[in-house]
């Protein structure tokens, strides 16, 4: 069928930003395309129309060996710190197709991860891991049902080529659907390679794009670094709330949109401990549960420092500015953070509550000193269960429950409005690491996709609690104390 019928939209705005933005790069056919995964209905919410029927037309074009017409594909130029360290980057195995404008008018990125080698893949082969590509599936599309701004999966598609790694592993090229692939480190690699007129081009570039509201600002620049802090202060409040620990917080990974992506080698928290690490290459804890606000302010610093030029002429001035931006950041996310706790507790007033505060402190202090679990605790405060077990039948949990029944009271809600906030703020299921990894088992060593899709099915709506699934809201019999991750693309 033609593009048209097949409800391709497709626009390529970002290949008309100056052409050190980007290289043109056309994906790498592979030996034999098969279709794995197809999420059918985000196709259709973005205005595509395809059925089971047309798998082999899928596997062809989402694996890149052909194109929809009106795609110019192409590799984004961008820097970024990666621990700290500045370092020049680009897109090593995606390929962005272009942009497409959906029935509503939306535009969003068509990008093939895994595509082949570009102009930045360095010593890399331009591929991926089929383990690695289903995880971000499964990760993006329950961090979706979570309701935190994430990129999406719309296609996993087998290669029928080996990746090698560590060891032989099966290939496989992920369709990723974002806002856009706009990122820190693309404003980095502007600044710092760039003239000055290609920042104020690409700048208003992204206020057209991303937040128009702010185009007739007296300072656009300025209310830029506003606009983006704003929306990364909510995203890292959704990531406090369900206990997601993202794992490579470089600048390169961080959205100016304000969406989850990148994910490598993120993993959910189970017992609650701030210092919480679970990527084999954070031998520091730089990026730990715990730490995730504190780095997304240092990576705003770095998204200011690569606006200053416009944010004033003067360089003393535009610091001045900036830092006073910047310097807000402790107090939005803690006014934020703590609404966003009450959420969780049923009190809507707490974060204008002292108690309120103390009361959330002593409830983290009592998780990290009995290893609770910190999903499923709040569950157990939300619970009418009258009978305790393990650690929440201890009277350390029992003297907090009934101050948490005071300020209940004291907030002048009755138990089922209270009720009703906590379960829209508490998920019932997260991806569970023992669970997660069990899937990709299933799936990459054996074709058994039974795990995987139920996870999906579970992830969909995961506040709706399921009894037939309660063997995944269990953390691991031994917690997570070995559990690692890696990049393993």
């Amino acid at each position: 069928m033609k593009n048209l019928e097949r409800g391709w939209n497709l626009d390529n705005s970002y290949a008309r930003l100056p052409e050190k933005m980007f290289a043109l790069s056309s994906p790498s056919p592979v030996h034999q395309p098969t279709k794995i995964l197809f999420n059918y209905k985000l196709a259709e919410e973005i205005g595509l129309k395809y059925d089971s029927e047309s798998d082999e037309e899928i596997a062809l074009l989402f694996s890149g060996n052909t194109v929809p017409e009106g795609a110019k594909p192409l590799a984004q130029a961008y820097a970024g710190h990666q621990f700290g360290h500045f370092t020049m980057l680009g897109d090593g195995r995606a390929i962005l197709l272009g942009e497409q404008i959906t029935p509503e008018n939306i535009r969003l990125d068509i990008q093939l991860k895994g595509a082949g080698f570009t102009a930045f893949s360095r010593r890399g082969d331009g591929r991926a891991t089929l383990r690695s590509m289903l995880r971000e599936y499964l990760i993006s599309e329950a961090m979706y049902g979570l309701g935190i701004p994430s990129s999406r999966s719309l296609a996993v598609i087998g290669t029928g080529e080996k990746v090698y790694r560590e060891q032989s592993n099966q290939g496989a090229v992920l369709t990723r659907i974002s806002s856009s692939h706009i990122r820190v480190g693309t404003f980095e690699y502007v600044k710092n390679f760039l003239p000055k007129e290609t920042l104020q081009e690409f700048t208003d570039y992204v206020i057209e794009r991303h937040y128009p509201e702010i185009k007739k600002s007296e300072n656009p620049a300025l209310a830029l670094l506003n606009a983006v802090m704003e929306r990364q202060i909510d995203l890292v409040v959704n990531w406090m709330r369900v206990g997601f620990i993202h794992g490579v917080m470089n600048t390169d990974n961080m959205s100016v949109a304000g969406e989850t992506f990148d994910y490598g080698p993120c993993a959910f928290m189970n017992a609650y401990n701030p210092k919480t690490v679970f990527s084999a290459i954070d031998t520091e804890g730089r990026y730990a549960f715990g730490n995730q606000p504190k780095i997304v302010l240092w990576n705003l610093s770095c998204f200011a420092e690569s606006i200053l030029p416009l944010i004033h002429s003067d360089t003393q001035e535009a610091i001045r500015l900036a830092e006073e931006a910047l310097n807000s950041f402790s107090s939005k996310y803690e006014k934020k953070w703590s609404e966003m706790m009450g959420r969780k507790l049923g009190l809507v007033h707490l974060s204008d509550s002292g108690l309120g505060k103390e009361l959330v402190q002593e409830l983290l202090i009592w998780m990290g000193k009995n290893n609770a679990d910190y999903t499923n605790t709040f569950l157990e405060i939300q619970s009418d269960s009258k009978e305790k077990t393990g650690v929440y039948a201890t009277e350390s949990f029992s003297n907090w429950l009934s101050k948490w029944k005071t300020m209940m009271t004291l907030d002048g809600k009755d138990f089922q409005s209270t009720l009703k906030t906590m379960k829209a703020n508490n998920p019932s299921f997260i991806p569970r690491n023992h669970l997660v990894e069990k899937a990709l088992d299933d799936a990459c060593l054996n074709g058994d996709f039974g795990l995987f899709e139920q996870l999906l099915q579970v992830f969909a709506d995961p506040y709706q609690s399921v009894p037939a699934f309660n063997e995944m809201q269990t953390p691991p019999a031994n917690g997570d104390r070995h559990y690692q991750t890696h990049c393993g693309t």
